[in-house]
C-alpha cells in the first residue's frame, strides 16, 4: 500500500487535513520540537520524528539528516505542510516528482512569505492557494491544482488568510490522492490529471 510522509514546522493544519481525509500518512516530521502538529499526529497513532535544524551548522547536513528520517518511512510521497525551511537542490532532486508543497497564493504570484499582506497591498481581486511539485527554485514547480477566492473590500490579512486556508484544506488532500492513485502526469512542466478532473476551484 502506498504511503506518505508530511513535513511540518508548526500547527500542521494542512497535515491534519490530509489525515482527516483518510490519506495514508505514515509519518510526520518536524524541524521544531515544539510544533503543535506533532501532538496531533501522535494522538492519531502516527509515527513522529524531530530533526532540528539548529543541530546542524550547514543546510546540507540538515537536509541529509532529514532525508535519512524520511527514508526510514519509505514513502511514495513527501508533502510539505507549512515546513518553514528552504531545501537544498540536492534534497529536492532526491525526491524529484514526489515532493509536493502547498503555498498560500496563486503562483507564480507572491512566492515567499507574507502572501496575504502582499496580495492586499497589490489590490488583486482574486487570491488563493496552489499545490505544486517542488523544484530547487523557491515556490516554483509544476502546478497541480489551485483554488481562488475573492478579495473583498473590507478584508484584512487575518480574514483573507482564513478564507484561503479553508481552500488549502480542500485542495491539498485532493492533490495528494491524485498522486497516490497514479493520476498525475507532468508533461513539459505542465501537470495534467488522468480522468479529466478539474484542476481549479473557485470559492465564493
Amino acid at each position: 500500500m502506498k504511503n506518505m510522509v508530511v513535513l511540518i514546522s508548526g500547527r500542521g493544519s494542512n497535515m491534519q487535513a490530509l489525515v482527516e481525509a483518510g490519506l495514508p500518512v505514515k509519518g510526520v516530521i518536524s524541524n521544531r520540537a515544539d510544533a503543535a502538529g506533532l501532538e496531533y499526529a501522535s494522538g492519531r497513532g502516527i509515527a513522529t520524528a524531530i530533526v532540528s535544524h539548529r543541530d546542524y551548522a550547514a543546510r546540507e547536513a540538515f537536509d541529509a539528516a532529514l532525508a535519512l528520517a524520511i527514508d526510514g518511512f519509505q514513502p511514495d510521497l513527501v508533502a510539505l505542510a507549512g515546513f518553514m525551511r528552504i531545501l537544498t537542490a540536492g534534497f529536492v532532486q532526491r525526491y524529484q516528482d514526489r515532493l509536493l508543497n502547498i503555498h498560500p497564493s496563486l503562483l507564480p504570484a507572491f512566492p515567499g512569505l507574507d502572501t496575504h499582506a502582499r496580495a492586499l497591498a497589490a489590490g488583486v481581486k482574486l487570491h488563493g492557494c496552489t499545490v505544486h511539485f517542488v523544484t530547487p527554485e523557491l515556490d516554483h514547480g509544476p502546478i497541480v491544482v489551485q483554488a481562488a477566492v475573492p478579495v473583498l473590500a473590507h478584508d484584512d490579512e487575518t480574514v483573507l488568510a482564513a478564507r484561503v486556508l479553508a481552500q488549502e484544506h480542500r485542495i491539498y488532500p485532493q492533490a495528494a490522492r491524485w498522486f497516490l492513485d497514479g493520476k498525475l502526469v507532468i508533461d513539459n512542466g505542465v501537470v495534467r490529471v488522468n480522468g479529466d478532473h478539474p484542476q481549479q476551484l473557485y470559492a465564493p
